[in-house]
């Protein structure tokens, strides 16, 4: 696609979806966003600034294969239930650990963090493959 506006706004786009990702990323596991929202805005911003530029620009812009970004996804959101059983509760009961400061951080988080790449990883794996010539994503 030879499309000069669609090749600056994807030049533009992808670092402010990123951060709107990553913002929705952070948020959801104390607010609604989180995991799949947030890997539904990062894969549109790349979606966007692969269009113009085909299928080895998505490859670049990401530095590792789609489907090994999902896979690792999967991976992480399964390791996130892990603690819980080590502690004798059901798996994916969320562990937390509070400081004094405030600060909160749970197993919540690293399974959104998993959920985020599955999504990101399923849905340029489905771009590049449209884009190129096979599934070799």
């Amino acid at each position: 696609m030879n499309s000069p506006i669609l090749n600056v706004a994807g030049r533009l786009l992808l670092p402010l979806a990123l951060l709107f990702s990553l913002y929705l990323l952070w948020r959801g596991h104390n607010a609604p966003g989180g995991g799949f929202v947030g890997g539904l805005v990062a894969a549109a911003g790349f979606t966007v600034h692969a269009l113009p530029r085909g299928r080895a620009a998505l490859l670049k812009a990401l530095h590792w294969p789609p489907a090994s970004i999902a896979g690792g996804g999967l991976l992480l959101a399964l390791v996130s239930g892990l603690p819980a059983l080590f502690l004798q509760t059901p798996f994916l009961t969320h562990q937390w650990q509070f400081w004094d400061n405030g600060l909160a951080l749970g197993t919540a988080l690293v399974f959104d963090i998993g959920v985020y790449l599955a999504v990101l990883g399923s849905v340029c794996a489905f771009v590049g493959y449209y884009l190129g010539e096979g599934a070799d994503v």
